[in-house]
């Protein structure tokens, strides 16, 4: 179950990262099409912007996989980590659905992501370490 605690991780910190890089190209997409004279109003999406919404809601589920699987595993502190990392989904969803009618709260939107990214990379180490103590004994 490590393995899968550790997978889980992963997956989470390859999530952020494609969060970022597709709200980047949301934005950048945003600014090309209003250069080209595209109309973007409440109707207006993109692909950055879809696949932003809709990796979110992969990183939610995995976020819950991860606190289902801290509890049948022996990583140190992986219920504290998995449990943290739910918590801030759950800030990041609420900070999503804020930001869109008060845009300034989108820089901690974005911080937040960030804490969930670094937060996976705190459970991949622990995971990671305690595999290797479990295979040197």
């Amino acid at each position: 179950m490590r393995n899968v605690y550790r997978v889980t991780a992963i997956l989470i910190a390859i999530g952020v990262g494609l969060q970022v890089a597709s709200i980047a190209l949301a934005g950048f997409t945003v600014a090309k099409d209003a250069n080209d004279g595209t109309a973007i109003g409440a109707d207006y999406g993109n692909f950055g912007q879809s696949y932003h919404a809709m990796a979110g809601m992969v990183i939610g589920l995995l976020a819950l996989v991860l606190l289902v699987v801290s509890f049948l595993t022996d990583v140190p502190r992986g219920r504290v980590l998995a449990g943290a990392i739910v918590g801030l989904v759950a800030v990041q969803f609420v900070l999503a659905t804020v930001s869109f009618g008060l845009p300034a709260l989108g820089v901690l939107h974005g911080l937040n992501g960030l804490a969930i990214g670094a937060m996976a990379g705190t459970a991949i180490e622990r995971a990671s370490a305690s595999r290797q103590l479990a295979a040197s004994v």
